[in-house]
Order: C-alpha cells, then sequence, then structure tokens
C-alpha cells in the first residue's frame, strides 16, 4: 500500500507539472486537433533532435509517405484510446466478481510475474550511505503529429462559395 501511496502522488505531482506548462499545454492541444499548425511549404521542416543525435542514416521518406503514415498513426491512437476506455469499463465489473466459473467463463486471479522497484527500499538505502536523491533518467521523447492547416486555395475557395 505504500508504494500505490508513493507512485500516486508522484504521477499527481508529475501531471500537476505537465499541465502547468504552457509548452506541454501547446504539443497536447496540437495533438488533439485544437491548434492548427501553420507551415508554408517554403519553411524547410525542423530536424528532429533524436533523430540528429542518433545520426539517422538514408533519406527521409517523401511528403506522401510521411503523411500516410502520419495519419495511420493517429488512427491507431484513436483506436487505441478508444480499447483502453473498452478494457476499463470491462475490468470495473470483472473486479468487483469474485473467482469462479460463471457459465463458459472462469475468472481466476494469479500472481503476475512482472516486478517494479521498490521506492521506499530505495531510499532508505541511499539516505543510510548519503548518496542523496535517486538517480532518474528522462524517459524516451514523445512523438507527436500536428496537422498544418489547409491551404489558402482552399480558403480563397471557401470565401467564393460563401460570396
Amino acid at each position: 500500500m505504500k508504494i500505490a501511496r508513493l507512485v500516486t502522488g508522484a504521477v499527481a505531482r508529475l501531471a500537476a507539472v505537465i499541465t502547468g506548462t504552457p509548452r506541454a499545454g501547446r504539443k497536447l492541444e496540437q495533438l488533439r486537433g485544437l491548434r492548427e499548425v501553420h507551415l508554408t511549404e517554403d519553411a524547410p521542416a525542423p530536424v528532429p533532435a533524436p533523430l540528429a543525435e542518433a545520426g539517422a542514416k538514408g533519406p527521409v521518406p517523401s511528403t506522401a509517405d510521411i503523411q500516410e503514415a502520419a495519419r495511420l498513426y493517429e488512427q491507431a491512437r484513436q483506436q487505441t484510446n478508444a480499447a483502453a476506455r473498452t478494457k476499463r469499463r470491462a475490468e470495473k465489473t470483472l473486479s468487483r466478481t469474485p473467482d469462479g466459473t460463471y457459465g463458459p467463463v472462469t475468472l481466476e486471479r494469479a500472481e503476475s510475474g512482472r516486478q517494479t522497484a521498490d521506492l521506499d527500499a530505495i531510499r532508505e538505502i541511499f539516505a543510510a550511505h548519503g548518496l542523496g536523491d535517486i538517480p532518474m533518467k528522462p524517459c524516451a521523447p514523445s512523438l507527436t503529429i500536428a496537422w498544418a492547416a489547409e491551404s489558402t486555395n482552399n480558403q480563397t475557395e471557401a470565401a467564393l462559395v460563401a460570396a
């Protein structure tokens, strides 16, 4: 229970930091399509830092390939979110159900083989040896996709149709 409280508190603090950051908020708005990104064909796209640091080799994919990959990525993200919501709804019912057989379905809980670090024990060891805070490493960068606003030609056509 101590670990659960510790993790819950850490997640809450992290969420507060992230939601309070204007840059993160802008990125989330772009990702969710709430804000349009205005790019021109003449302006070169910035070189992504992770690719530049990793020394990515080979040619950059064509614009059409990138657009198709971005569309597929966004579609998969939406399907993943819908599946996660469905799974949470099902788990809500199943978590209240005791082990047993219910028609063709048998519910049984088994110990997980997954393990996580015991942060309380690690903190105690660090404190006992005067090692300071627990060293942490940053997570991998997240991929965000922002779709540019439609071309000015489409906007001009819409204005002519409206007139």
